[in-house]
Formats: C-alpha cells, sequence, structure tokens
C-alpha cells in the first residue's frame, strides 16, 4: 500500500500517449524512445539474438577494431589506372557502390562512363560511346572489387591517374580517382568537352607535376593530416578545406624541389587551391586501407564498407567477405540549390561514404560545426549525431580526436548488431546529384543508411557462425 502513497513517478516505454495520461493525472512520466530490434522482424530478431553476448565474436572484433587502428595509411605516389590497379589494362571501368549492369545505372553515372568512354578514345561522340557502353564492349565492376573508392559515380578508367596509399607495415595498397572540383564535373555525370578537357590536363599535365612532387619524398602519412584537419573544422567528408590548404603546403615544398616545369607547377598549385575537395579523394582512399585491415576476419559484425550507387545502397561485413548486402538507395531530403527541389534528385551515390564506415563525416559532425550551413541542422545536432553514433560502435579511435566533445575520439568500427538493436542508423554527410546526367550537383545533406542493409548481413553472419 505505502505505493500508492507515495508520488507516482514513472519510465513509460511505448507509446507516448500512457505518458502524457500519467501526467494529466498529476504524476511524472519520462518517456523511453525504444522500438522493438530489427524493426519487429522476428526472423532477423532471432538471428540477431544468436549473435549478441557471443565470445567468438567479441574475441573477432575486438580483432577487427585492432587492425583497423593499427594500419597506417600513406600516400606514397600516384599512378594510371592501368598500371597500379589489377585488371585495368583492359577496357574495363570502374563504379561507385555495389555492382550494377548498364541498363540499371542511373542517370549520373550513365553519363560518367559516357565521358570516360570518350576521354579514352574508345568512341568520339556521346552517341557512338553509349552504343560502346551499351554493347558489352566494357567490363564494370566496383571499385571497391580492384582496391579504390571514387566520390559521386565513382568513375575510374584505364588512363585515368590514381593515387596511391600504402600501408607500410603491410604493404596493402588502397587508389582514388583525382578530385575535379566542383561545377560540371564528371562525377556527377558531366560529359561535355570543358570536362573531357580537363581530364585530359589532369591525366598529363598535372600528373606529371604530382608524380615528380611525391617523388622527392617518403610518403606523406595521411591520419596526422585528417587528425590536425578535425581540430581546424573539417569533417573530411564534405567539408575538406583545412585538409587540401595543409596537403598543398606539403606538396608546393615537393614540387619546387622537383624537375616539373614552373609553368605546370603554377598550374599545379592555382588548381588545387581552388578546390577545397582535393583532399577528399585521398581521404576516402586512407579511409578503405584502414578498412580494408580489418576484412575478412570470421565471426567479425564490423561494417567495412557503406557505397551507393544512385540505385542500391551496400554494406559489406568484416566476417562475411565481399558479400554485398543492399536496399534500395534513399533520395536525400537536404538542402537544395536555388531552382532544385527533391524531385530532381538522383538516389544518394558514391563511395564516399567510406568516410562515415572509418569514423569521419557524419560520425565526425562535431568536430566541423560549418558543416551544418551546407547540409543543414544546427551546431547542436552536429554533437548530437556524433554522440549517437558512438551506440552502434565497437570504440573510438584515439587518433582522431573531437575538441568539441572533450577531445574524446570520434566513434568508429559500425557494429551490424548494434544497429540492428538500437535502430539507431550510421549518419551520413552526403551531396546530392541532378537525377540527370550532366547537371552536376544540386544541393546537399544527412542521410541515413538504410536498415535492411544492415538486417541482412546480421542474417547472413548468424547463419554462418558454427552450430548454428
Amino acid at each position: 500500500m505505502r505505493l500508492f502513497q507515495e508520488e507516482l513517478a514513472v519510465l513509460n516505454v511505448g507509446l507516448g500517449s500512457f505518458a502524457d495520461e500519467i501526467v494529466q493525472a498529476g504524476g511524472k512520466a519520462a518517456q523511453i524512445t525504444w522500438a522493438p530490434p530489427a524493426g519487429g522482424d522476428p526472423a532477423v530478431g532471432k538471428a540477431l539474438a544468436r549473435l549478441v553476448n557471443d565470445k567468438d565474436i567479441e574475441a573477432a572484433n575486438q580483432k577487427a577494431f585492432a587492425a583497423y587502428l593499427g594500419a597506417d595509411p600513406t600516400l606514397v605516389g600516384i599512378a594510371l589506372a592501368r598500371e597500379a590497379i589489377v585488371g585495368m589494362n583492359e577496357r574495363r571501368i570502374l563504379h561507385s557502390g555495389p555492382p550494377i549492369a548498364w541498363e540499371q545505372m542511373c542517370g549520373p553515372m550513365q553519363g560518367a562512363i559516357i565521358g570516360a568512354v570518350i576521354f579514352e578514345g574508345w568512341a568520339k561522340d556521346h552517341a557512338a560511346a553509349q552504343r560502346v557502353a551499351a554493347g558489352g564492349e566494357i567490363a564494370f565492376a566496383p571499385c571497391h572489387h580492384h582496391g579504390a573508392v571514387g566520390p559521386m559515380a565513382g568513375i575510374i578508367s584505364p588512363s585515368m591517374p590514381v593515387w596511391v596509399v600504402r600501408d607500410p607495415a603491410t604493404g596493402r595498397q588502397t587508389f582514388s580517382n583525382l578530385n575535379e572540383g566542383l561545377g560540371k564535373v564528371l562525377r556527377f555525370g558531366a560529359n561535355g568537352p570543358e570536362v573531357i578537357e580537363r581530364l585530359t590536363w589532369m591525366a598529363t599535365s598535372l600528373y606529371r607535376v604530382l608524380q615528380m612532387a611525391l617523388a622527392e619524398s617518403d610518403g606523406i602519412q595521411i591520419k596526422p593530416l585528417i587528425a590536425q584537419a578535425l581540430n581546424m573544422g573539417d569533417e573530411v567528408h564534405n567539408r575538406n578545406a583545412a585538409a587540401s590548404m595543409m596537403l598543398l603546403r606539403r606538396l608546393v615544398q615537393q614540387m619546387l624541389a622537383s624537375r616539373a616545369s614552373r609553368d605546370d607547377i603554377a598550374s599545379a598549385i592555382a588548381f588545387i587551391a581552388g578546390n577545397d575537395h582535393f583532399f577528399l579523394n585521398i581521404s576516402m582512399a586512407a579511409c578503405k586501407l584502414m578498412l580494408d585491415a580489418a576484412r575478412n576476419i570470421p565471426g567479425s559484425s564490423m561494417v567495412t564498407a557503406m557505397a551507393r550507387n544512385g540505385v542500391m545502397f551496400g554494406i559489406q561485413v568484416s566476417g562475411t567477405g565481399d558479400r554485398w548486402f543492399s536496399s534500395p538507395a534513399p533520395v536525400v531530403n537536404g538542402l537544395y540549390f536555388p531552382g532544385y527541389s527533391i524531385a530532381d534528385a538522383a538516389p544518394d551515390l558514391g563511395d564516399s561514404a567510406i568516410t562515415e564506415t572509418a569514423g569521419l563525416g557524419g560520425f565526425a559532425m562535431a568536430a566541423a560545426p560549418a558543416i551544418v550551413n551546407f547540409v543543414g541542422g544546427t551546431p547542436a545536432d552536429a554533437i548530437a549525431n556524433t554522440r549517437a553514433m558512438s551506440h552502434i560502435t565497437l570504440g573510438k579511435n584515439g587518433g582522431l580526436l573531437l575538441p568539441a566533445m572533450n577531445f574524446s575520439g570520434t566513434p568508429a568500427g559500425i557494429d551490424i548488431r548494434k544497429v540492428v538493436d538500437t535502430g539507431i542508423l550510421p549518419v551520413i554527410n552526403t551531396g546530392i546529384a541532378h537525377r540527370e546526367a550532366g547537371l552536376g550537383q544540386i544541393g546537399a545533406g544527412i542521410t541515413r543508411a538504410p536498415l535492411e542493409c544492415f538486417s541482412q548481413g546480421v542474417t547472413a553472419l548468424a547463419s554462418m557462425l558454427p552450430g548454428r
């Protein structure tokens, strides 16, 4: 009876109206946000239950996370794709996201491939390039299948220069193409004469300058640059202003020490200085290198890739190898440039979510309060997004610190179990491409990875464990 004589204070789980009734009756109630695991899917819930508190999975995750932390991505050079990437010495084009056939590709990706075909000299005009692309003469493959990553359409063709990022301890290498800047660019599907001219300059003059400059050093460690950029307001996905300038400062010294002509050096410096996103592609290759170190560890539920191709959103998990778990890519409801709306947008696109997978981008939004002017929200929202990601990750990266979070490390090591259990979806900062080829970027925003990908991963991993 004493219970009924005391002040009523309730923690309400479920329908909020129950708490409202208690408050109206004079009691106190706190609403607990909760939803059934796996969105209420009983089969996925049972698979999840098999993976929770499993000592073998916990040990595998510790091993995967330690491998991720231990990788040392170092920019060691630049090379043409056909010389650096296995399988690129033929008519092969790499693209972002999970595997997809030409017929299913979105407009920006098809437009970018048409531009690459013309750039390679495999066709002379758009109509001929489209026939070549659709006629089975080209092999298409995800960048991730060849140790590479590319933003937006992610197109890499044999004659394009790629950054070479290596872990000195293991010799593992990853690659990414060079960032073209903003405006009408190939990665958004543009393929006009100015795009081809820029790509040609990048594959000749800029390539020579960067190749000779990087030959002047033993490599540039990327993690210290990222760490410093986080302290200077970047999240190293949609904001790379500080990182790009720090990289340029290193490169200028090496350019001037090289045998490159002063005119070519001047052109290269002007191009890089005018492109705040220049560092993005290097950041992506570095993140892939760190995550590739955590691949193929039996039993691990750590995510090693998140990528989108403008049609499907896919993830890969350490314990399930190179298998993709995919669901339809979301259309981003973000901030649109004047004259555009969500009706004009292509579904989410690009390999750049590799930054979030590694604990950067949306996971490090707390480091970049200015990013909210570009993707929407407030500085408080940015901090809240970073804090929420700590509930679905294996730990924190003590080498990548966030000043606004009392210098705690970025949350990293997405755990598919925690995503499915909590319903908290990985947050991603992203650009928005027009659904038609060649119209370019029309906005930016914040999106979330689909729950279905993680549910598929949980089911697959549970089925692979011995005795399950």
